[in-house]
């Protein structure tokens, strides 16, 4: 039995009347006090964290109403979230200037990029700009969001939930359509330890 074979069976589970449990309430959203912040230097956690290696994203959304042209950012920091119903998660910084552009669009696609397109990475990482001049993309199939040329893969998707998280944002967002690009023998980008791999 295969991976998506074991979570189907995992699903099937959970669903089965004996395995079901009452939900727990939502947790108190609130800030976190200066008297409760644990003693970690930024620039040791920024360090340690850096060992893990992750993959790299950009994701975009289409013009929204009295905009002229389409968003988008480089993203570390995605994930799939759950298979029933399909959700995967992101987070933004809150001082992002695309996310307010995204989050009036309401939808929004993640583009896995492969080796080789750093460049195109490093020119979705700065803030401002002309972002998508002389990048070729078409329209996601639902959300209408760039899918870039050359992406190992593509995740269309709707916003679902957006949760406080530090001085980031954690975006959920539902899966609407998703399919592979460039090829199953093209390495994927990662960035480790403040450099492209």
């Amino acid at each position: 039995m295969g991976h998506v074979g074991m979570a189907a069976a995992a699903v099937r589970y959970l669903n089965a009347p004996h395995a079901r449990v009452d939900p727990l309430p939502p947790p108190e959203l609130r800030c976190v006090g200066d008297d409760e912040r644990a003693p970690v230097d930024p620039a040791e956690f920024r360090r340690v964290l850096g060992t893990f290696a992750t993959g790299v994203t950009v994701v975009t959304s289409p013009a929204a109403d009295g905009e002229s042209a389409p968003a988008g950012f480089a993203c570390q920091s995605f994930s799939s979230l759950s298979l029933d119903p399909p959700l995967v998660v992101f987070m933004v910084g809150r001082t992002s200037t695309t996310w307010p552009r995204i989050a009036r669009a309401g939808v929004f696609c993640v583009n896995v990029l492969g080796a080789g397109q750093d460049t195109l990475c490093r020119g979705f990482a700065v803030p401002g700009g002309e972002k998508f001049a002389g990048v070729a993309y078409d329209a996601a199939p639902l959300s209408g969001s760039p899918r870039l040329r050359g992406a190992l893969a593509w995740i269309d998707c709707s916003i679902h939930a957006v949760h406080p998280g530090g001085d980031h944002l954690i975006v959920v967002g539902r899966v609407d359509a998703l399919g592979t690009g460039a090829g199953e023998d093209t390495e994927p980008l990662l960035f480790h330890r403040g450099r492209f791999r």
